[in-house]
Order: structure tokens, then sequence, then C-alpha cells
């Protein structure tokens, strides 16, 4: 079993959500991402997603889309990032993701990156623009890595895919709470519990629910519906009210408390 599913079992027998926060790796700096990601875990995170800059994304809103050009601006590649996961684990053991498109994995070699990446302390990897009808070199190599392959579920799959997605999954099934694009909103979709209700009857993975939830009141009703809670566009729109990096790692490390509160609400308001 991978860190990722052991991570959700965990959880399970503690009667708690994961929380995963997303920052988009070398924004503001790849410095600044190894300080983020330590403080995202001393703040509550489970598991950090790091998103991989890429010129061309089709998932990402605009508050990513800002974050992923300063880091490209910066030179930001994969095998930087691969390399900073590296220097990340001298001081952290939190599970760690990469969200990244299928070029950059392409351009690095999939056999290569894999093991690389994991050698690095990589633990699992999400590719928005990789069906799981296309994946079995990397579903391949990350098994033969330890590297869980998370794919992602919309409210537009049907069951039959549904059903595909949870089959090839190795870590968790990412749940797109909305069509549409990432980005923080005022309030959470109204079909979102019904889909999380239909996925849920047919997939045998953990269900991590994103794309849409910013504040902690909407983690504490998303993690109603599901065993962990992504929030990216969110973090990104705190990092940018930050005038320097100090301010920003605190900030990010305050609204991440806040997120870990809220989720936590719920398991104290179902003991109490």
């Amino acid at each position: 079993m991978n860190r990722i599913a052991e991570t959700f079992e965990t959880l399970k027998r503690e009667g708690r959500k994961a929380l995963i926060p997303y920052i988009a790796a070398g924004d503001p700096d790849l410095e600044t991402t190894v300080r983020l990601v330590i403080e995202m875990e001393r703040s509550g995170a489970d598991i950090v997603e790091l998103g991989v800059p890429f010129s061309d994304p089709v998932a990402d809103g605009p508050t990513i889309q800002r974050a992923c050009l300063r880091s490209l601006q910066k030179g930001t590649t994969l095998r930087a990032i691969v390399a900073t996961v590296a220097s990340i684990r001298a001081s952290s053991r939190i599970p760690i993701v990469l969200m990244t498109y299928y070029n950059p994995i392409l351009a690095y070699g999939v056999s290569a990156f894999c093991w690389e990446a994991a050698r690095a302390g990589v633990n699992g990897v999400i590719v928005p623009d990789l069906p799981p009808e296309e994946g079995g070199e990397l579903i391949d190599a990350c098994r033969e890595q330890g590297l869980a392959v998370n794919f992602l579920v919309a409210p537009t799959s049907t069951v039959r895919r549904t059903e595909l997605i949870d089959a090839h999954t190795t870590g968790f099934v990412y749940c797109v709470s909305l069509t549409g694009v990432t980005g923080a909103r005022n309030r959470m979709d109204e079909g979102a519990g019904g889909f999380m209700e239909k996925v849920r009857a047919h997939a045998t993975r953990p269900l991590a629910i994103g794309f849409g939830i910013s504040t902690p009141e909407q983690a504490r009703k998303a993690v109603q519906l599901a065993d962990g809670v992504i929030v990216g566009s969110a973090i990104i729109d705190a990092m940018e009210r930050c005038a320097n990096s100090d301010a920003m790692v605190q900030a990010v490390g305050d609204f991440v408390a806040a997120l870990r509160q809220g989720i936590d609400d719920v398991k104290e308001k179902s003991e109490g």
C-alpha cells in the first residue's frame, strides 16, 4: 500500500478527514515552496499537492494560471520540482502529490520521471489531461515505483466511467465538485451532494473533493460528503495578498489552520 492510501486508512481509523492544500511549485520561488510545505504540515495538512506549472492548462482557473505563470517566469521545471521535493524531505514526511499535465512527464521520460520522483520522496501524481484508457504506461511505471495514481471524476462522468476511474486509481479519486475550471467560489455547488452520493455508490477508493472550496465553512460542509477536501485557489489568493515571503508563509499557515479547524469541527460535533 502506498503512502497516500496509508494516510487515508490512518485518518479513517481516527475518524478524521484529510486536508489537502495545493500550491504551485516555484511560486514565488522554489525556496519558498519548501517553507510553505513545512508550514502547511505544521498547520494541519495531511497531504500536499504541488502543482507543476504548464504553459497550456485546461483545468486551471485564472488564480492558478497566474501562479503557474509566475513560476514559469522564474524558470521552474519538473526536474527542479523533483529536486525540491528531495529538499523538503530533509524536514518533512508529509505525503506529496504532484499535479501535472502529461506533456512535462513525456518530455522527462515516463520511466525516468517515476523513478526519480519516487527516489526524491514524491508519493503520487494527478494528471488531469490523462484519461485512464491512455494512462497504461504511467500507471505501470508508477506501480513499479510505489507512486499513487489519482484520477479525476466529474459531475458529467457516467457510472461506467466512474467505475473505470476507480479501478485505475491507486490513491484517492479526485472528485471535481463542479463543471468548469478551478477557482475560489462564494458557495459550494448545490449539486455536490448528489454527485458525491453517486460516486460513493460506484467507487471503492477514498474520495477527495475539490474545485471551488475556499473557506473553512465550505471545507466543513465538503468533508461531510467525502474523505478529504482539496483547497488551492483560495490559498494562492492568500499568498497574493502578501508583500514578502515571510508574511506569505505565515498567511498560508494561518489559513490552513483555519481550514483544519473547520474540518475537525465535523468530528467534534459528531462526538458531542
